[in-house]
């Protein structure tokens, strides 16, 4: 069984290392020309995959704008990752779980392990019940052969309050990423970090980080694929550079050209 760590690493050799949000928000429906209904949410979100399915190598579904869809919210979401599967590019569901004890393992059975229901290459969390608290989805991950990428610092201005807050030890959010490069030299390199591109310093240290890293924030929000290189110096060979509006926000008619820009855009950073 291969692990996240090497799927991902054969993708993005592949196809490049550009990942799509599929965001099916109220905005993006309308500049596609759909209702904001369960089957514009379905036209919009399988017809990202559709169109970009052999070209891009990762798709981040953002599990929130199918939710508020309801049941047939969710269903629809399991189409597009089967869809995003069978096109051989990776998922990576976003939907920051974070939680303790039996709860984290309920959620780790929706998404990762033989058999889930909405079984993703790599899923989101939240560590600010503790890193800690994160062990049955870890563990359930790497059994899985699957990845995921923990919140350290995000590109919401928000975020700095709690992330950049000082401990005994450093920042919360140097604390997150230190704790995930040990977790990672005994599990396949299975987990990963999310931090924002929207930041000129990450405000954390990453150059000895062991795992991917998933850098949102490209586009609408501020951020650069100029950028990346100033903000990871020496952890930009781990960085999986995300843009959601920024491609599919624009219609399906842009589609593909504006993804196709930011992928020669990232194949110059190497």
């Amino acid at each position: 069984m291969s692990t996240y760590a090497q799927r991902l690493a054969a993708a993005t050799t592949d196809r490049g290392r550009l990942c799509v949000g599929i965001d099916p928000m109220a905005s993006v429906l309308n500049a596609w020309g759909l209702d904001n209904d369960v089957a514009g949410l379905e036209a919009c979100a399988r017809g990202i995959v559709e169109r970009l399915g052999g070209t891009v190598a990762v798709f981040k579904p953002q599990s929130a704008f199918f939710e508020a869809h309801g049941s047939a919210g969710i269903a629809v979401l399991e189409r597009v990752l089967v869809d995003i599967r069978e096109a051989g590019a990776l998922s990576i569901l976003d939907v920051k779980r974070g939680d303790i004890g039996s709860s984290m393992a309920g959620y780790a059975s929706a998404f990762l392990g033989e058999g889930a229901p909405l079984w993703a290459d790599a899923i989101t969390l939240s560590p600010y019940l503790g890193v800690g608290s994160l062990s049955p989805a870890i563990d359930a991950a790497v059994a899985g052969g699957q990845g995921l990428y923990v919140l350290a610092r995000t590109s919401n201005p928000d975020g700095a309050t709690i992330q950049l807050a000082d401990t005994a030890e450093g920042t919360v959010a140097q604390h997150v990423v230190d704790a995930a490069a040990s977790l990672n030299e005994t599990r396949d390199n299975a987990i990963g970090l999310v931090v924002g591109a929207t930041h000129a310093d990450s405000g954390c240290r990453l150059d000895a980080f062991n795992g991917s890293l998933l850098v949102p924030g490209i586009g609408a929000q501020g951020g650069t694929v100029e950028s990346l290189a100033s903000i990871f110096g020496q952890a930009l060979g781990h960085v999986l550079p995300t843009a959601s509006r920024e491609v599919i926000g624009h219609g399906a008619g842009e589609l593909t050209a504006r993804a196709g820009r930011l992928l020669a855009q990232v194949a110059v950073l190497g």
